[in-house]
């Protein structure tokens, strides 16, 4: 970027938002807070939400970063698990600037991610949701299984939303007011982001992604696994239907795509890993 570009960028505030609970990997949570820290654009602050009593060893990783640069890290500790909606908003209103990105803590910011996201949001500031595609990895980042790609524009964007969750939620950045404005994340298990980004649509709110990989996403087996069986099916419809609610989707795309989305998720696990990866994820650039 030329000079004056890159004080524009460095002129943005932002938080980062994280949440954390007792299953997830101390090593992977580590990893991903380390790629944060080294990013070419750090940012202003990192708020976790600890969901929920933790593990010895996660508790380790937390204790670690309350001492490294306490002016960075924010964490928000609750003894009984929030779900991921309820903790994610109260870590929203932690969060103590204009612009919030999301990363899990699991996955691998690339370390120009927010130099990139900051400098496509100073010359688009209509945006309120801004993505990108990520590139998928199962145990070894240096390889790579498949990619989630995004559309990029918000017309697109809101197109693709009447079938598919058209943002990669360990990637976005949001404006925050624009977030609390429309509700906030609600309790939509396994679908907060998803729900939220069509009520923030219906309040007219625009959305974009980068078409660049900026986030590396773990993606095995497990991943596939928790988005089977007959209680995900059910969880998918119940979310179809709350769409269809705020007058998203019409009728016959509420039918239409529960059937198709819950078939998927009650195929057997061999099948679906072939869909996944064939179909709905790509296996080239």
């Amino acid at each position: 970027m030329y000079q004056d570009e890159i004080e524009r960028v460095n002129d943005i505030k932002f938080s980062v938002l994280m949440s954390v609970y007792k299953n997830e990997n101390p090593i992977y949570f580590d990893e991903s807070i380390k790629s944060i820290l080294n990013q070419t654009l750090v940012p202003n602050q990192i708020v976790i939400v600890c969901d929920g009593l933790l593990t010895e060893d996660l508790y380790k990783i937390v204790d670690k970063y309350k001492s490294y640069q306490p002016n960075i890290f924010k964490f928000v500790e609750y003894e009984k698990n929030q779900g991921l909606g309820n903790a994610l908003n109260i870590g929203l209103k932690n969060c103590d600037y204009d612009y919030v990105a999301r990363m899990d803590t699991d996955d691998i910011a690339r370390n120009d991610r927010f130099e990139k996201q900051f400098d496509f949001l100073s010359k688009h500031p209509e945006i309120s949701i801004l993505g990108s595609s990520i590139a998928e990895f199962d145990t070894n980042i240096n390889h790579i299984i498949s990619y989630r790609k995004v559309p990029t524009t918000d017309y697109e964007i809101k197109k693709f939303a009447h079938k598919r969750n058209p943002f990669n939620h360990m990637t976005v950045v949001l404006k925050k007011q624009d977030v609390i404005d429309t509700g906030s994340y609600m309790d939509m298990p396994l679908a907060e982001d998803y729900y939220l980004w069509v009520r923030m649509f219906c309040n007219g709110y625009k959305g974009a992604n980068i078409n660049d990989n900026l986030v590396y996403a773990r993606a095995g087996d497990e991943m596939v696994e928790r988005r089977s069986g007959f209680a995900y099916a059910k969880k998918i419809h119940h979310l179809r239907y709350n769409l269809y609610k705020v007058g998203f989707l019409k009728y016959h795309e509420y039918v239409l795509y529960s059937i198709c989305h819950c078939t998927i998720a009650v195929f057997p696990l061999p099948l679906k890993r072939i869909i996944y990866r064939k179909v709905l994820h790509k296996t080239d650039m």
